[in-house]
């Protein structure tokens, strides 16, 4: 009975860990997660402890397995507190100003944490993506240029290191990506001036963050999403 216990408290352990990295986005959906052997060896633990481990949380539907491929993290956590907002965003543009006062509120938040956290891993995705985001506006590719935006604010959202933050983020403005992705676009049609504006405010918000100004970068975030609701959407409107 005692051995028992003992490797059912084991599996509990484990599972918690596992849990916590697919809630602070180590584990992101779809991706795939490290080997059996190499999570026994991380956990010091046997291999039937961490299969056990996947297979409840398999059964929860946070962990998917794939003959001949490995387990993957799924998007249960997403689409869990997701629906239906992502439809009716869509259908309701009059909720798009609730939804950027919540970004504002988030994302404000996250940015100050990131600039505070931030590891050098971290930073190092920020700059990649900030150039990314440069060279799209560079050769005037309005889509690449939003959806290099749209993967900025979860690079944001992920150095924050806030696990609460991170969920809110990835699964609610996970769940309206699509909307998101395709209004940066809407706003960057309108005009260069427009465009040239959005990429000035992420550069200030991301040479914030990189040089561990948190304030700076709290209000970097703040002026970048005031734009996008007082000067793009009013204009649309």
């Amino acid at each position: 009975m005692a051995t028992a216990t003992g490797e059912r408290g084991r599996v509990e352990g484990v599972m918690r860990r596992m849990e916590t990295a697919l809630l602070d986005g180590t584990w992101p959906p779809g991706s795939r997660l490290p080997a059996e052997r190499m999570l026994a060896q991380q956990y010091e633990v046997s291999r039937n402890t961490v299969r056990e481990a996947i297979q409840r949380l398999a059964a929860r539907g946070l962990l998917q397995s794939r003959r001949g491929a490995g387990v993957f993290a799924t998007d249960q956590l997403r689409a869990g507190i997701a629906s239906p907002w992502g439809q009716l965003v869509a259908d309701h543009p009059v909720l798009r100003d609730d939804m950027l006062e919540f970004r504002r509120v988030l994302e404000g938040a996250t940015a100050w944490f990131a600039a505070m956290r931030a590891t050098s891993a971290d930073r190092r995705r920020i700059r990649a993506l900030m150039r990314e985001l440069e060279r799209a506006h560079g050769r005037d590719d309005k889509e690449r240029e939003a959806v290099a935006d749209a993967q900025l604010h979860d690079a944001i959202a992920l150095a924050s290191r806030n696990t609460m933050f991170l969920h809110l983020h990835t699964s609610v403005l996970g769940m309206l990506r699509e909307h998101i992705t395709t209004s940066g676009t809407d706003m960057r049609s309108r005009g260069r001036e427009a465009s040239d504006q959005l990429l000035i405010q992420h550069r200030a918000l991301c040479d914030a963050i990189c040089a561990r100004r948190p304030e700076e970068a709290r209000t970097a975030m703040h002026a970048h999403i005031d734009y996008v609701r007082n000067h793009v959407y009013d204009k649309a409107g």
